[in-house]
């Protein structure tokens, strides 16, 4: 999804489609609603996850003839006009074979999704780019959004880019590379004495009170949009297939929610006849979505204290979505320890040359769990660079000492 909107001011080829409810099934025109579905929103209480998360359904029987299946326009599943794309090039991120990792887990063919070489370093470039898009259609001129860090410093760099002002709410907690990034992108910066779950509710309180338009994962629909498009991506670079699995690191559930809509949306076009299996991974202590699955019953992660800051939610905002993705996809959970993820970030360093922040290193530690019962072509989807925290993967190495300038100074 790269944005050349500006050589495209002519081009109104996204097809008609509404929002529809995830809870009630009601459905919305485009601009009757901006964020949840008012019949069952309501004032969410604090520790649950967001009530009517809304989704975007397409004219798929618009859209099958007009995609040609060997070079599909993407831009035809995207609910943004392309004229409003910010000039910004997101996306189109490698898949790299990961073979040697594969050899050392004892598994079949691995891929690697590098979506640490977006442009601010993370997956969360997809999500920003097309509420900055959304922001341009509607004449917004701010966008704001609560973040652990990458969310945040995608909305200030794409916000950037789009002639528009970020206004971000950050745990004060956050990595402080990831903090100097939003600033130095020319960001308003409001680091809050608080978790991430206080930030997102001191920043809808904010644009109900005084306006903007609120980029939070969920809350705006479009951001489960953005994030699909890793899935197209995916499929394209396999070949026009879908891969056997996909590997999620999940916090909030919003990635693991958009790489199934783009999956969806690629077997409701038949593109492809089955989904891949959704494989969500989770901190060991931010664990609200894994025991969701697994137990059926919804509750918070008590304490979230782990390595990967950007999968550390106490109430998912995205839960029930991220449930249905992995029931649908006939996936599965599993927790790793910041230790396992801490160990998985060194390991992919070592045998694949891929430096990932430890969110990333989430995905290679649940396949190195899993080892030889992975699916052959999984995909691992990292999703941050490890230049994001470099304080985090610093636990597991020790700088040596200088010597002296000469040959028989050296050990």
């Amino acid at each position: 999804m790269s944005g050349r909107g500006d050589q495209d001011m002519n081009a109104e080829l996204t097809p008609a489609w509404h929002f529809r409810c995830s809870q009630c099934g009601s459905t919305y025109e485009r601009d009757e609603v901006r964020y949840l579905c008012p019949a069952c929103a309501g004032d969410t209480p604090a520790a649950v996850p967001l009530r009517g998360v809304l989704t975007v359904e397409l004219a798929y029987d618009t859209l099958a003839p007009q995609l040609d299946p060997r070079a599909p326009d993407w831009s035809l599943l995207v609910p943004v006009p392309r004229r409003f794309w910010p000039n910004y090039p997101v996306g189109n991120t490698p898949l790299a074979p990961g073979d040697a990792l594969a050899a050392t887990l004892g598994c079949g063919r691995l891929w690697l999704k590098l979506d640490g070489l977006n442009p601010s370093g993370s997956l969360k470039d997809r999500a920003s780019f097309l509420v900055a898009a959304e922001a341009r259609r509607l004449g917004e001129r701010r966008v704001v959004t609560a973040s652990t860090g990458n969310a945040a410093s995608a909305l200030a760099a794409v916000c950037a880019a789009a002639g528009l002002e970020a206004l971000i709410f950050a745990p004060a907690s956050a990595p402080r590379a990831k903090l100097i990034q939003m600033l130095v992108h020319g960001a308003t910066l409001v680091p809050v004495d608080g978790s991430y779950d206080d930030a997102f509710a001191l920043s809808i309180a904010y644009t109900r009170e005084r306006g903007g338009l609120n980029r939070n994962t969920a809350y705006h629909p479009l951001t489960i949009e953005g994030k699909k498009t890793v899935a197209l991506e995916m499929f394209a670079q396999l070949g026009g297939r879908a891969p056997g699995a996909v590997i999620v690191p999940v916090g909030d559930g919003v990635i693991l929610a958009g790489v199934h809509k783009g999956f969806v949306d690629l077997q409701r076009l038949g593109l492809i006849d089955a989904l891949p299996k959704l494989i969500g991974v989770q901190a060991e202590s931010s664990d609200a979505i894994h025991h969701f699955v697994t137990q059926g019953t919804y509750r918070p992660a008590v304490r979230p204290h782990t390595v990967a800051d950007s999968i550390s939610v106490s109430a998912p905002s995205n839960a029930h979505l991220a449930k249905r993705a992995i029931e649908e996809s006939r996936g599965s959970t599993l927790l790793v320890t910041d230790a396992e993820i801490l160990a998985a970030q060194r390991a992919l360093a070592r045998t694949c040359g891929i430096f990932v922040e430890p969110a990333a290193a989430a995905s290679v530690a649940g396949a190195t769990k899993m080892g030889a019962q992975l699916a052959e072509d999984t995909v691992l989807l990292l999703t941050g660079h490890g230049l994001k925290d470099v304080d985090a993967a610093a636990r597991g190495v020790e700088l040596p000492r200088p010597v002296a300038p000469r040959l028989d100074a050296l050990p």
